[in-house]
Formats: C-alpha cells, sequence, structure tokens
C-alpha cells in the first residue's frame, strides 16, 4: 500500500491521488487503506516518512499577527530540525537531493501540507500566493540545506534566536513585503 500510494502521490500529486486508486494498485480494497491510514493525510504522511506532522505546529505558526509570520515560520523550521526528527528529516531531504520521486514527494509535502497553508492564511490572489509561497520555500530550503545538511558555519551553530533575526525579514518580505515577484512560463 505504501508503495503504491508513493507512487501515485509523486506521479498526480496530493490533490489527483485518491485512496481509491491507490488501493486499486496496491490490489487491495480501499476499506483496508483507511483501516490502516486512516485518512488521505495520514497515508501521505505516512507515505512521504514525514519526521513531523505540520498539523502538530502550523496552528501555532499561523495564529499570529501576519506581520509576524516570517518569525514564526523561522522558529518553528528551527525547532522542528532542532527535534528528534532530524535524523529522518536529513534522510528524507538527501533522497530527494537524488531521487526524483522523493523529490516530487517532498514537493508535494511542503507545498500541500505546509506552504499552502501559511499562505493561505494571506488575503491575496492566487496568483500571488503561489509566487510567494515558493520564494518562502526557497528560503527555507535554504537555511535547512546550509544549516543541517551543508553545516556552513557560522550559521550551523548559532543560537536560533540570532537565526531568526538574520532570517525572519526576508521570509516577512516575501510574505507581506514589497517583492518583485517571479511569474510562471507555460
Amino acid at each position: 500500500m505504501l508503495a503504491a500510494a508513493r507512487a501515485a502521490f509523486a506521479e498526480r500529486g496530493y490533490d489527483g491521488a485518491s485512496i481509491r486508486a491507490i488501493a486499486g494498485a496496491a490490489g487491495v480494497d480501499p476499506a483496508l487503506v483507511h483501516h490502516y491510514f486512516g485518512t488521505k493525510d495520514a497515508l501521505f504522511l505516512a507515505a512521504v516518512q514525514a519526521p513531523v506532522d505540520p498539523d502538530e505546529f502550523l496552528p501555532a505558526v499561523l495564529s499570529g499577527p501576519p506581520e509576524e509570520r516570517g518569525a514564526a515560520v523561522v522558529r518553528t523550521v528551527l525547532r522542528v530540525w532542532d527535534g528528534p526528527g532530524r535524523p529522518a528529516a536529513l534522510a528524507l531531504v538527501r533522497s530527494a537531493v537524488n531521487h526524483e520521486r522523493s523529490a516530487a514527494m517532498l514537493r508535494e509535502f511542503v507545498l500541500v501540507k505546509i506552504i499552502r497553508r501559511v499562505i493561505g492564511s494571506l488575503d491575496m490572489p492566487r496568483e500571488e500566493r503561489e509566487a510567494r509561497g515558493a520564494l518562502v520555500a526557497s528560503q527555507v530550503a535554504g537555511l535547512v540545506l546550509m544549516r543541517y545538511v551543508l553545516r556552513l558555519e557560522p550559521l550551523a551553530s548559532a543560537p536560533a534566536e540570532e537565526v531568526v533575526a538574520a532570517v525572519a525579514p526576508t521570509l516577512q518580505r516575501y510574505l507581506t513585503g514589497e517583492v518583485t515577484l517571479p511569474t510562471r512560463r507555460d
């Protein structure tokens, strides 16, 4: 079931994959998928081997005022990455760098379960939310890569609040400030 779920989520994304199609690909009844995983969200988290459930930390990020959202995001990223889920998160990031299916699943996880919810809480047109979300994701991915994977000093050993002070203004600008937004080329 997990292999079928990984394939479906990687090929069709979270929104395009269905429990029925995943069950069919696995050769089982959809009720069995529900029995073992409960919801599509839980199946998705198991399929991407997420080290933490965003529902555990996103309410705190989203509860603060929009003008403090950048700092809340950075603090949360640091808290999650400095916690017990770091080894699993590192494995997920490293596999995404070398494996397209893992990259697709990580991209989908970050987009659907985190970025859409953070950006969606702000009042702006859909195209603007997508562009700002991509910028936020680029900043967070760079922070994670430099601090936890490549361990670039002094960023790697800096106290969390120093990192928040340095990175949050850029994230806040991407979220709500004046910025030239990238456009999609189809």
